[in-house]
């Protein structure tokens, strides 16, 4: 599905989704692996940024993207997109969310 996010230049971020079935049931996520990439544009050869994928309930659908301060401070305010693959059991990759990113300069950073 599609969500866009706000990721503060040099602070923590992280999101966590909530997939479901067709069936509105909380889809297994159990033995998945994922990737998920903040990119300038789809095209574009650069990759801004690589989120860490985790799986806080697996059983009840969550997935979970993350990037720490050190890696938000180095990204330049604006638009950017974004994506999460995962990949089952029987390695097939399914794109599970996408969206645009807004990335925010801050007044304080430390």
């Amino acid at each position: 599905y599609v969500s866009n996010i706000v990721i503060d230049v040099g602070a923590d971020f992280s999101q966590t989704f909530n997939l479901e079935t067709s069936s509105d049931a909380p889809l297994d996520l159990t033995g998945f692996s994922g990737m998920s990439k903040l990119k300038k544009h789809p095209s574009s050869l650069t990759t801004a940024a690589a989120f860490s994928v985790s799986f806080p309930n697996a059983t009840l659908g969550q997935v979970r993207i993350a990037l720490g301060s050190t890696i938000t401070n180095g990204l330049k305010p604006g638009r950017y997109v974004y994506d999460v693959l995962l990949t089952d059991t029987s390695a097939i990759k399914t794109r599970v969310v996408e969206g645009s990113a807004i990335v925010t300069a801050g007044v304080t950073t430390g």
